[in-house]
């Protein structure tokens, strides 16, 4: 199956999502090549990067349960270099 590389940016804006998101990510672990998470705490904000490498269905999925969480927003950024090229 084809993969993706992608990169999502999420800020979370209410802190008892993160246990949700934290499952979601952990759910997804296999298709995760690195996390980088940034406490902004003069705003009261985390901010997560997360590099992924799975089928753009998968991405997607994962983008879409992430947005559905309460206070959290999520940005995807699909790279065009696609698994093989």
């Amino acid at each position: 199956m084809e993969t993706r590389v992608a990169v999502l940016s999420i800020i979370v804006e209410r802190e008892e999502t993160v246990e949700a998101l934290n499952a979601l990510l952990h759910a997804y672990g296999r298709d995760i090549i690195g996390r980088m998470g940034i406490p902004y705490r003069a705003r009261g904000i985390n901010l997560i990067s997360i590099a992924v490498d799975a089928p753009q269905d998968r991405i997607s999925a994962l983008a879409g349960k992430i947005g559905n969480l309460p206070g959290v927003s999520v940005k995807t950024a699909y790279s065009e270099v696609k698994a093989g090229e």
